[in-house]
Order: C-alpha cells, then sequence, then structure tokens
C-alpha cells in the first residue's frame, strides 16, 4: 500500500517527491513489484544502553552510538534488522558502543552523549542530530522512503553548506548543486561531466560555518547521492537495494571527522618509501631492450626516478601472470638488472583469466579445479571478453579464492617484482553493453564475519574491485610476511584503502584534465585514499611539451608522481621535448627528491591517524575567513592545495593562460618556498563574491605571473622542514647533512616540525626500528631558540650533522650555542633572507641558541 504524504510534505507535489527517488529500472534483482512505504508514523520506541530504537509498525529504526562522536542509524522495513556484516567498515568499530543519556519528551525520543544529541520528531520520526549546546548539525528534510527494494534518505541542506567526498568524482571539490551515482566504470576519457567513474566511496563530509560532519552510507548496491540537484534545499541519498545503514561522524573540526572515517573503515599501511619516488609507466614498453633503454636514460641524464612499470605488453597474449618470451627472452635478468640499477619493477595484473582449457596456462587451469570462478546464474562459469580475448573471473567473496589468487603472485615475487599493479577491476567487460558483467551473475560469500550465502553481482560490483587489491595484498603479505606490499588499485569501496594505493584512471592528456587532478586527489584523501595520484601527462593522447611540464612540475607535490600513457601516442619520459624541457622537469622531480623526508613523514602521518597527504585549504585552516567559509570554494583558492600542513602549491586556475592571476593564502605569515623571502600581499582582488576588506583580515592575496619553468610553492610560517641531500633513488643513502628549514612564524609564534623514518621496506618499524624527532623554536628579537629532540627509535640516521637554514631573521650577530657550548665554526653564515648554521647530531637531542 502507499502510505499517505505527512503535513510537512504540504506544497509539494509528489511528483517532485519521487523525482530524487532512483528509477525503477535499477532495482535490485529479484525485487518484488514496488510497494511505497514512508517511514513517518511512530508505533513505538524502546531505549537500548547505546541508543534508541524506533517503530512504524514492522518497520524499525536504530540509532546508537558507536562514540560519543560517532553515531549509527539503521533502518528496516521488515521486522528484523538485516546481518550485521560489512565489506568497508572494520567489526570493532561496528561493534564499539557507549553508553548514553535517554532524553524523552512528550514530543521526541531520543538521547545525549557527550558530545551530540539525538531527537526522533514523535509525529513525523524525522531525525535531528545537535551539537551538545543544541545546535542543528543535520535534520531529515523528508521521511526515509521506500520504493520496493530501493530506499531513499533525505536531509536539509542550508544555504550556507558544502559538500566534499565521494572519492575521485569529477568536477569541482565542493559537490552542493550536483548529484552522482556508484557504480564502479571503466570510463575511458572521461570528461568533468562524467559519472560514474571507476570508484565507488559512498562518505561525505558536510561542512558549515567550520563544523564538519561525516557520512557513510555503507550499501554496496548501485547508490545514488544528490545535494541539491533537484530540490534546492534537500541532500539526499540512497540505494536500490541492500541494507539501510549509514554511519554519522561529528568533527566539529574537519581533520576529526577524517580521523573518524579511518577509525571505521582503517588507515592506509605504511608504504615502501620507493613509491613516494617518482614512476614512469608506459601502455606499454616492450621489448625487453626497450625497457633497459629507458631505466639507462634516467641514470645518463641524471633524472632520479624508482620506479617503471609493465603494462599488459609484456604478457604472452595479454594473459596475466604470464610473459610473452620472445619480447622479454630474460625477463628475470631484465628484473635482476633493474633491481641493481636501483628501479623497482611494477607489473600490471588484471582480474580476468584466460579462457584456455587445455593449455596449460596454470591461473586458469587451477583456478577451474579450486572452483574459484563466478557463475552465471544458470551455474555455468560465467565469461566475458577482455584483454585476452575471452576470460573467467576469480570469486572474490570467497576466502578461499583469494588465497588461491594470491598464490599466483609467488613467481613473480620470486623473480624480484616489487609492486603490483590491479587494473580493470571494476570489473571491465568488453562484449557486454553494460561494460561489466550482468547483474545476475552469481558470488558466493564465504566469509568470516558474514553468512554463508550467494550473492548476485549487482550486490557485489562496487566491492569487486576492492576485494581484488584485497586478495592481492593478502597474498603478498602471505609470501613475504615482512616486505611491505605495494598494489595499485583502479576500482574500490570505502575501506579500500587497508589493502592499496589508487589512481585516477585513464584521464587525457589536456590543460583541463590537469586542472582537474586537484580537487580529484583532495576528495580521494578526505575519502581515506592519501595515497593516490593521476597519469602524469595524461594517459590518453600526446601533451604538448608545455602541458607535460607543468604537469610534472605539479605532480612534484602529489603522493604518488607516476606519467603513464597510452598505446599510440607519442613518448612522454622527462627528457622528451629536448633539453630546456627536461632541465625544468629534472629540477621539479629533484625536489620532490630533496623533500623525502617531509614526503615520508606525512605518509607515515597517513598511516597513523588517517590524515591526507594532499589536503584542501579548509582542513587546515577552518577559520580562516571570517564567516567561516572553506576558501577552497573561492576562484582565487579554486587551484590551490596543501602539501601536509606546512605547503601551499597555487598553481593557476586556468593552466593553460598566461594571464595573472591572485592566489589566496590563508593565514597572514607564509615564505616563497624557492628562496625563502616573506610573503607580503599584493594590491587586487581575492573572492570576486565577497568584499576584498573582507577577507584580507585573515587571508594574503599574492599576485602570480604565470610562467613556465615555475611552480608558486609557500610554506607557511612556523614550519621547520626536515629536507635531504639529492639522491637519484630511494635506495641511495644521502651524503651530507640532513638539513632543517625554519620559518618565523607570526608574533608571539613558535615554529615546529618532525620527521620519520624506517628502513623504507620491512615492518621493523613494529618492533621500534624506526628513528622520529620532534623539533620546535621559539623567538626573543631577532634571538632563535631551536631544540631538536632525542632520537627516538633504534633505527640510525643517515646523517652525523644537521644544517639549519632559518628566514625571517636577521642574521645572528653573536655566537652560536649547542647544548650551552660554543658550535664548532662559531658564527652563523648569511644567507639572502636568512641564515644558517650547521651543529653535529648525536642522537641526544640539541638546544640550540643564536642571538
Amino acid at each position: 500500500m502507499m502510505r499517505r504524504f505527512p503535513s510537512f510534505f504540504a506544497g509539494l507535489t509528489a511528483a517532485v517527491f519521487f523525482a530524487v527517488q532512483p528509477s525503477s529500472v535499477l532495482y535490485g534483482q529479484g525485487a518484488s513489484a514496488p510497494a511505497l512505504f514512508a517511514f513517518d508514523r511512530a508505533t513505538g520506541s524502546s531505549a537500548l544502553p547505546n541508543g534508541v530504537v524506533v517503530r512504524d509498525g514492522d518497520a524499525s529504526e536504530e540509532i546508537t552510538a558507536l562514540r560519543d562522536d560517532v553515531l549509527r542509524v539503521r533502518v528496516a522495513r521488515g521486522k528484523a534488522m538485516p546481518e550485521d556484516a560489512s565489506w568497508a567498515v572494520l567489526a570493532e568499530a561496528r561493534r564499539s558502543s557507549v553508553a548514553v543519556t535517554q532524553d524523552v519528551t512528550s514530543e521526541h525520543f531520543g538521547f545525549r552523549t557527550k558530545m551530540l544529541r539525538v531527537e526522533i520528531e514523535k509525529k513525523t520520526l524525522r531525525l535531528t542530530i545537535r551539537d551538545i549546546a543544541g545546535n542543528v548539525l543535520q535534520q531529515d528534510a523528508l521521511p526515509v522512503h521506500f520504493d520496493g527494494a530501493a530506499f531513499r534518505v533525505s536531509k536539509a541542506m542550508p544555504l550556507d553548506e558544502h559538500y566534499f567526498g565521494l572519492g575521485d568524482k569529477t568536477g569541482p571539490l565542493d559537490r552542493r548543486d550536483q548529484a552522482f551515482s556508484l557504480w564502479n566504470t571503466d570510463s575511458y576519457r572521461f570528461q568533468e561531466s562524467t559519472d560514474p567513474i571507476y570508484k565507488a566511496i559512498p562518505f561525505f563530509m558536510t561542512y558549515k560555518a567550520g563544523v564538519a560532519l561525516g557520512v557513510l552510507l555503507d550499501n554496496t548496491w548501485r547508490t545514488s547521492f544528490d545535494f541539491g540537484r533537484e530540490l534546492p534545499d534537500v541532500y539526499s541519498f540512497g540505494a536500490v537495494d541492500g541494507p539501510l545503514n549509514y554511519y554519522v561522524m561529528y568533527g566539529p573540526a574537519p581533520k576529526q571527522v577524517v580521523e573518524d572515517y579511518a577509525w571505521l573503515t582503517g588507515k592506509p599501511p605504511m608504504p615502501p618509501m620507493w613509491t613516494l619516488g617518482f614512476q614512469q609507466s608506459r601502455y606499454t614498453y616492450t621489448p625487453e631492450s626497450r625497457v633497459l633503454e629507458v631505466a639507462q636514460r634516467f641514470r645518463t641524464d641524471r633524472i632520479p626516478a624508482d620506479a617503471i612499470y609493465l603494462d599488459i605488453g609484456f604478457q604472452d597474449r595479454n594473459r596475466p601472470f604470464s610473459v610473452d618470451r620472445k619480447l622479454f627472452p630474460d625477463f628475470a635478468g631484465m628484473v635482476a638488472h633493474l633491481k641493481e640499477e636501483n628501479f623497482h619493477v611494477v607489473a600490471i595484473t588484471d582480474l580476468h583469466i584466460a579462457k584456455a582449457q587445455g593449455e596449460g596456462y596454470q591461473p586458469y587451469d587451477s583456478g577451474m579445479a579450486g572452483d574459484h570462478f563466478v557463475k552465471s546464474a544458470d551455474g555455468s562459469v560465467y565469461s566475458g571478453r577482455v584483454w585476452p580475448g575471452p576470460s573467467v573471473f576469480p570469486d572474490f567473496t570467497q576466502q578461499q579464492t583469494r588465497v588461491w589468487w594470491g598464490t599466483l603472485y609467488r613467481d613473480f615475487q620470486h623473480i624480484g617484482i616489487d609492486g603490483f599493479w590491479n587494473d580493470m577491476n571494476e570489473p571491465s567487460v568488453f562484449s557486454s553493453p553494460t561494460k561489466t558483467m550482468p547483474l545476475d551473475v552469481v558470488h558466493r560469500i564465504d566469509e568470516p564475519g558474514f553468512a554463508k550465502r550467494t550473492a548476485t553481482h549487482a550486490e557485489i560490483h562496487d566491492v569487486y574491485g576492492m576485494e581484488n587489491s584485497r586478495a592481492t595484498f593478502d597474498g603478498l603479505l602471505a609470501l613475504e610476511p615482512d616486505t611491505r606490499p605495494f598494489v595499485l588499485t583502479r576500482a574500490t569501496y570505502a575501506g579500500g584503502q587497508r589493502y592499496a594505493a589508487t589512481w585516477t584512471g585513464d584521464n587525457s592528456s589536456t590543460w583541463n584534465h590537469l586542472r582537474m587532478t586537484t580537487p580529484m586527489l583532495e576528495n580521494l584523501g578526505l575519502s581515506g585514499f592519501s595515497y593516490a595520484g593521476a597519469d602524469v601527462g595524461g594517459y590518453a593522447g600526446t601533451p604538448t611539451p608545455e602541458l607535460l611540464t607543468k604537469w610534472l612540475e605539479v605532480a612534484a607535490f602529489q603522493p604518488i608522481d607516476r606519467d603513464h600513457s597510452e598505446l599510440g601516442t607519442g613518448d612522454q619520459e622527462p627528457w622528451v621535448g629536448g633539453a630546456e624541457q627536461e632541465g625544468i622537469r629534472r629540477r621539479f622531480i629533484e625536489e620532490r627528491y630533496r623533500l623525502m623526508p617531509y614526503l615520508y613523514t606525512l605518509a607515515e602521518e597517513t598511516s597513523r591517524t588517517g590524515m591526507p597527504m594532499v589536503r584542501p585549504l579548509f582542513l587546515e585552516f577552518p577559520d580562516a575567513a571570517p564567516d567561516r567559509h572553506p576558501l577552497d570554494v573561492d576562484m582565487a583558492s579554486s587551484a590551490e592545495f596543501l602539501l601536509g600542513r606546512n605547503l601551499l602549491i597555487a598553481p593557476s586556475p586556468w593552466p593553460e593562460q598566461l594571464d595573472d592571476y591572485f592566489a589566496e593564502l590563508p593565514s597572514r605569515e607564509w615564505y616563497d618556498y624557492w628562496t625563502g623571502k616573506r610573503v607580503e600581499a599584493s594590491s587586487g582582488p581575492v573572492n570576486l563574491a565577497q568584499p576584498e576588506s573582507l577577507l584580507m583580515k585573515r587571508t594574503v592575496a599574492v599576485k602570480l605571473h604565470p610562467e613556465l619553468a615555475t611552480l608558486p610553492v609557500f610554506v607557511r610560517g612556523g614550519a621547520i622542514l626536515p629536507v635531504e641531500p639529492l639522491v637519484q633513488s630511494t635506495n641511495e643513502r644521502p651524503q651530507g647533512p640532513l638539513t632543517l628549514r625554519v620559518y618565523r612564524g607570526g608574533e608571539g609564534d613558535d615554529c615546529a616540525g618532525s620527521l620519520y623514518l624506517d628502513d623504507g621496506k620491512t615492518y621493523a618499524f613494529r618492533k621500534g626500528d624506526f628513528l622520529r624527532m620532534q623539533f620546535s623554536c621559539s623567538t626573543e628579537g631577532d634571538g632563535l631558540w631551536l631544540h631538536v629532540s632525542a632520537h627516538e627509535g633504534s633505527f640510525p640516521a643517515w646523517w652525523s650533522e644537521i644544517r639549519v637554514e632559518a628566514y625571517g631573521w636577521g642574521a645572528p650577530q653573536g655566537r652560536v650555542l649547542v647544548n650551552g657550548r660554543e658550535a664548532a665554526g662559531g658564527a652563523a653564515t648569511a644567507l639572502p633572507e636568512g641564515f644558517s648554521v650547521t651543529f653535529a647530531d648525536d642522537g641526544k637531542g640539541e638546544d640550540v641558541q643564536l642571538r
């Protein structure tokens, strides 16, 4: 039956209300004829130790507090809640619970935690979440609505609220006024309006006047999100089938929401250090001699690099886990030679297995013998056409299938391949009109924490790529338990950051795609995927020399720096285009390697807290604007991003244009990264939508002129950046002192920094074999007091001396004291914008005084 509309629908027609509902063509397999139901009439309630249950006939809504700042909301249309299992949310997080104080009045059911108040209006069952002071954080705009198996949750959308997340969806950083479908799709040459694309990460952050809230819809069916596209004062989310199960995470600071999401879904593991170095790829480097030639050119031209990728061309007839012995007659010897030259090899291993019965193709034979492939609805093994031709697909929802998949890496790992690339795992199927498996393909769930059952591809599709990368990661660990795996995946789901890094897929060699990369990586970082990049230079098409140069400049300050290009396009290595272009590109790649101590310290922070390496401005500066709106939505800041908390990169919002532009820096104290000079505000507009005088109170406007050979990079006042001598790969031991670049903060501000180091390869750090240091300083007049902490952990430093470069101070007139004694060499050395001093570091800690 159809429930009548409640009174607060007055003025809304049924047509408008149902416009935000999923189309009937998307109903899950096996759903009965659509029956409309609105959860809007209370027939009972029950208090729980950690929450409340309210009922509307057989339907019920359960709201529980996992922590004082994390809530879980579940709605069931039938008498029982669906199975409590998740591919995304960690079991320990789902089991977490805090006691609550019940709060029931004549108007609402509800409860309180130490941070949140939950109210369910008795007349309408509208859910409102407030902070403890009573401010509304989230409120239902319409009743939870079911349409057959599909459901929709609708929330009030304030005029000044902004929305971020959903992974690397295209378009602006802010999702407001946009709508999206989450259905992993092979989206070759995607454009700014293309949707869906490769990933399904159903997490977003709301942000209003500096207050942030996170929402995770944990549903693996096709989901959709509408941020005011259909109804201007409503945002909504829903799915075509499956459980209505979502989590709400309260900041109020946006960084706290990011950490809450990492608590729910897991943190990325500590990556091997070499994955932060420059990586060169192509579809495809053949024959064997070409791979060696490219590697040798890097070393001859002294362009630092750490990895070379092998796309499908190295395989026999495009069959995963095979080698074309005609093109690669000494494959193991090639890998060994590259390792001697300090190159790590990353090999592609697509998940489709060639259907090669009776041909001695071991992945197919062993997979068939173990019954490891997904089935068609009639029970036969499903087959679809991909790169090898007819192919079959592993059933990754079975634990035993993932174990089998992991064993396929044994030979490659044995000969020294260090990383693996899981592509085409949406899954992409060429012979299907939907570009993927039919929705009625059958998966078998045989997994700890889940009831053993079968599921259609309609339910499993969006987690299939994640479970592929999970099988690879776990398999590599099983083969070599003390070596950190590196897995790169194209498709994934919430929680997939536990197993793999990712990239933005098959982009294009255009200026617009360079511009799109920044918001895609920022939203990926907010959605758990800190270790991410884009195909530098663009995958589809041949970039102009200028585009490739500018892209390499920007990518030098992003987590994964991989140059990758398509079959049939022009060469795209850093030396392409002549000596002048190569010189510019080399300089930026070299700078990345000098910054490796900073990059690696950020990677360790990610593994510990979930905080992304690349960050939007509002994540670190939620109070920069007087009205506390996110600066990233301003035109003047739209291309900017932070690398960690201390580096701000400010390319032009229109990278192909030659016009001057203004960058908006989110606090008053900044320094030019390249010169050390303190930034002075320029006159000119900052935000065309707001009066300049308003924003100039807390931000700095800088007028910039775009030039091919330069990229504006700024350092936050009060930062201490660790920098190392140049090396050609992360395997090399740096020669010389560790440099600490110290930047004076504002009046009365102190400065701080940190460094983390370990062997970059193994898990020995878990047993204390790491090195951690903290740095701090204070000022008095033109004097500098610097504290270098003792070395924490047992890992030895590669340096014996520390060189301090101080910016924002005049050269000291007196002597330099280290631990109360005059430093060797005496006085400091003047720099154009500061001074430097070098002293011995014995690991016990130093207090340096300069007057």
